[in-house]
């Protein structure tokens, strides 16, 4: 009997374990959207390669998520669809053309794009759960950063894209 309670006490902790997000990790609210990411590891990972990837940038006067209307702007009810956009829009066009001749600095690239395609796989089942809105605002502010980005060659905009990674990450702990 003793045995059959400690069995159901280790039991339930094992199950109440599991629902906690994993050390490092936050829940963060898109809208209607949660989402458990390491935000600590992918900005250690940007952290380390910063100064690297922003040093290749030659158009230091343009900003590709930066605008008049700028992602802090974006309603709370829109967040998980912008959010949603612009995880595909750095797993799809940034991550794929960052490319350096240091071995490092692509192991890191490649650890933050493993992170991206992980919380692009979860939003994208919220979105597919019809939970996110997108409305007017997000899709405006989206087209804007994909103008930013497709002026200039592929290169240079997913360099820049990459080096202005912590403009997102500010934004989505802000709105967290």
């Amino acid at each position: 009997m003793k045995g059959s309670h400690l069995f159901l006490c280790l039991f339930s902790m094992s199950c109440w374990v599991d629902l906690l997000p994993t050390a490092g990790n936050k829940i963060f609210h898109f809208g209607a959207c949660r989402v458990s990411m390491s935000m600590t590891e992918i900005r250690a990972g940007f952290t380390a390669i910063k100064a690297n990837i922003q040093a290749r940038d030659p158009l230091r006067t343009l900003s590709i998520l930066s605008s008049p209307r700028s992602l802090h702007k974006v309603k709370s009810s829109e967040r998980c669809c912008i959010t949603h956009h612009l995880f595909n829009f750095y797993v799809d066009k940034v991550f794929k053309h960052c490319k350096t001749e240091d071995s490092y600095v692509n192991r890191k690239i490649s650890s933050i794009a493993n992170s991206f395609l992980s919380v692009r796989r979860k939003l994208g089942q919220c979105h597919e759960q019809n939970q996110c809105m997108c409305g007017q605002e997000s899709t405006e502010k989206f087209k804007q950063i994909l103008t930013n980005y497709e002026g200039l060659n592929v290169t240079s905009a997913a360099m820049k894209s990459l080096g202005e990674l912590d403009i997102l990450l500010d934004w989505m702990e802000k709105s967290r």
